[in-house]
């Protein structure tokens, strides 16, 4: 018999689950998911991971909570680990208790890991703090659901009308007319500030501000819907000064991002950092090769080579990785000079203690191709630790100098396994705003697995790429970016997109 662990997994944004519960979901057999436990988490899981969802929306119970409880039961007694991802913090109206219970009376063995409770992360994202010495030293957590099957109502509406607390209501927006008039009948001024927060700290999150007065009225006329907190006391009189989550350039606007896997979370942090809704969908599989005799031979006569170079962070990896496994290091390429063909290739190559001697201004192959002639690359051996398959103007051009190229494949690039049905329902949701393309094998592998009329029904989508190649090959499928910037760089893509959504 195996641990269940209640996991409470967050109010929503990746980055406030906690340590604890990330270890828990890497190392799990099985990982049960509820309605609000963000999906992003499951990418923490093992990929032989068995992966289930039991979500409760609105009623509507994919399983419910009696055949849950059993669920977890029967996995742990079959020697499974099992991570039970709750929203929030299990504790916390999160129905964490019960499953407890039920684990005690059949003898399963279980851990708590807490987790950030919407009650008080979606205030502050929405400029609210729940205590404020200004305003009240007391924060009340209340159920605007309760349990239909009680006899008797566990609300004292009068005490919550009378006290000076923050009052915090999960679950409740259905009933806020209720919520409102029983404060208001109990003695709360009808001109108390109430706040409304739906899918608090996600992309999606929306905010308002009215009175306990008004607030039904003016939630209706907003279309508020679960899942929303809601706020009462005069802590909410601080959203519009404090407010800085809302203000963030790209909130909710979902962004493609179409890099391969391995590339892409660097761009999709970055997105996300300035809230933006992001879609993952990969169109290039990086895979190693498989037979590493040409490269090991090309390492070992690393001595007769002038220059080494990279056109990608991939070639990086993927030739340290070689040079590693036959048991050289950074060493072996001394009295090399050594070419990046952008930034992030050089930096790759500095984490490894190698100071590139040549970065061009344009991170293009034809720049590559200008500055080693400037550098006198004629007559030189040049190697180039590349994909299988690539543009070939880099060797081609270095050749019609005089340079004796050598392209040597270290790695190679698959079109993704990806089923697009998701994003197609996205675009036709009207939930994409910008198309992101990095190369033009993403452009190419894009249109492979989703095709291009689709697109083109979609006008509204802003198309955006990194610079004229890519460009070029998105012309070839009757596009044209809207947004492309003078850099070629992944943070001079992001600063225009940033500009131009």
């Amino acid at each position: 018999m195996s641990t269940v662990y209640l996991i409470g997994a967050g109010p929503g944004d990746p980055g406030l689950l906690t340590i604890r519960a990330k270890e828990l979901i890497e190392t799990a057999d099985v990982v049960v998911y509820d309605y609000l436990a963000n999906k992003d988490f499951l990418g923490y899981a093992r990929k032989d991971a068995e992966i289930i969802y039991v979500g409760k929306k609105g009623g509507d119970h994919t399983l419910p909570q009696d055949k849950i409880n059993e669920l977890i039961i029967s996995k742990a007694k079959e020697g499974k680990s099992v991570a039970r991802l709750k929203g929030g913090d299990p504790y916390v109206f999160g129905r964490g208790g019960e499953e407890a219970e039920e684990l005690v009376a059949a003898g399963v063995p279980f851990e708590v890991v807490p987790g950030v409770t919407a009650g008080v992360a979606a205030p502050a994202y929405a400029g609210i703090p729940v205590t404020h010495r200004d305003f009240t030293t007391s924060v009340c957590f209340i159920t605007g659901h309760e349990d239909p099957t009680k006899e008797e109502s566990g609300h004292n509406w009068e005490v919550y009308a009378k006290s000076n607390s923050t009052l915090v209501f999960y679950m409740g927006v259905k009933n806020l007319p209720m919520i409102a008039g029983k404060l208001m009948e109990g003695g709360r001024d009808k001109n108390t500030p109430v706040a409304l927060v739906r899918w608090g700290t996600r992309s999606e999150q929306q905010s308002m501000v009215s009175t306990l007065e008004h607030v039904a009225g003016d939630a209706e006329k907003r279309q508020f819907a679960a899942p929303s907190i809601i706020i009462v006391g005069g802590v909410c009189g601080l959203h519009d000064k404090l407010a800085w989550f809302e203000k963030k350039p790209l909130l909710g606007k979902g962004i493609v991002v179409t890099r391969a896997r391995e590339q892409a979370s660097g761009l999709s942090s970055t997105l996300k950092s300035l809230g933006a809704h992001v879609y993952e969908f990969p169109t290039i599989s990086v895979e190693p090769l498989d037979d590493y005799a040409e490269v090991e031979q090309a390492i070992l006569g690393l001595a007769t080579v002038d220059w080494l170079v990279f056109t990608s962070v991939n070639g990086v990896k993927h030739f340290w990785n070689q040079l590693t496994e036959i048991g050289l290091d950074t060493r072996a390429l001394g009295g090399l000079s050594v070419a990046a063909i952008g930034p992030a290739t050089a930096d790759e190559l500095r984490a490894r203690g190698v100071a590139p001697d040549f970065v061009p201004a344009k991170y293009v192959a034809e720049e590559v191709v200008a500055g080693l002639l400037e550098r006198g690359v004629a007559g030189k051996r040049v190697l180039i630790p590349r994909a299988r398959v690539a543009r070939e103007v880099l060797p081609e051009q270095l050749a019609k100098a005089g340079a004796e190229v050598r392209v040597l494949p270290v790695y190679e690039t698959r079109l993704a396994q990806q089923d697009p049905s998701e994003l197609i329902a996205a675009l036709e949701k009207g939930r994409i705003r910008a198309l992101t393309f990095t190369s033009s094998s993403t452009v190419e592998n894009f249109f492979a697995l989703l095709p291009a009329e689709t697109l083109k029904q979609h006008p509204e989508v802003k198309i955006a790429c990194i610079g004229p190649v890519t460009a070029k090959t998105l012309g070839r499928f009757g596009f044209t970016p809207d947004i492309q910037p003078a850099d070629y760089t992944i943070p001079a893509l992001v600063e225009a997109l940033t500009k131009g959504l």
